[in-house]
């Protein structure tokens, strides 16, 4: 079973969002918070497998939160964060603080339910569209040669490839059919890529790959 935590001001959306995964064979619901402080608390004495998080709350916000889940190392849950704009400037460093993934609240049904399975799997949630949209907006790099930079020169030239193809937002079939690889050389690749890097998931790879920039704004 796949434990989830609804982390959101609005009790409609605590309760419909509930109403549709309870309802999933393979899912459960295990509590609703009101705001980051219950969030936290929450995710540390149910321990879900996945938390949706809102990133407006009063108090403490989604993105504050998710960095302090974050904190609790391998007992940290995955996060999917929740925004009600696509251009939400926040989303940029809710992926910096170590969410999986973000989505509109007003996603369909089956988008949400395999969202949450996706982020479950330990997989990142990527919108290509959004991704490069937001990255492009909101994207802060710092001077030539700062941040990861340095380590993107351990990568191999077919990594620095599939590093370029995950932060312009494609997924493993497209960069595999873009290389003309399997999609399991693919996975392969990235996993590599993680830990050459020492990152979480691809969500970070897409942070590092524009803030070292090895990927520039508007490419792609």
């Amino acid at each position: 079973m796949i434990r989830i935590l609804i982390a959101d001001d609005q009790e409609l959306v605590r309760d419909g969002f509930g109403m549709i995964l309870d309802a999933q064979p393979d899912m459960e619901v295990v509590g609703g918070a009101r705001d980051g402080h219950e969030a936290i608390d929450m995710a540390r004495a149910e321990r879900p497998d996945v938390v949706l998080m809102d990133i407006r709350m009063p108090g403490l916000d989604g993105i504050s939160a998710t960095r302090r889940l974050m904190g609790d190392g391998d007992d940290a849950p995955r996060v999917l964060m929740l925004t009600t704009f696509d251009g939400d400037e926040y989303v940029y460093e809710a992926m910096k603080a170590g969410a999986s993934g973000f989505m509109l609240k007003d996603v369909r049904r089956e988008e949400l339910v395999n969202a949450v399975r996706v982020v479950a799997a330990g997989d990142a949630l990527l919108a290509p569209a959004l991704t490069r949209r937001l990255i492009a907006d909101f994207v802060r790099r710092p001077p030539p040669g700062a941040g990861p930079a340095g380590a993107m020169a351990e990568l191999t030239d077919r990594e620095l490839d599939v590093v370029r193809l995950v932060a312009r937002g494609r997924s493993n079939a497209e960069i595999a059919a873009e290389l003309v690889v399997s999609e399991a050389t693919v996975k392969t690749h990235v996993a590599r890529i993680l830990a050459k890097l020492g990152l979480r998931d691809r969500v970070q790879v897409v942070v590092a790959a524009y803030e070292s920039g090895f990927v520039q704004p508007g490419e792609g």
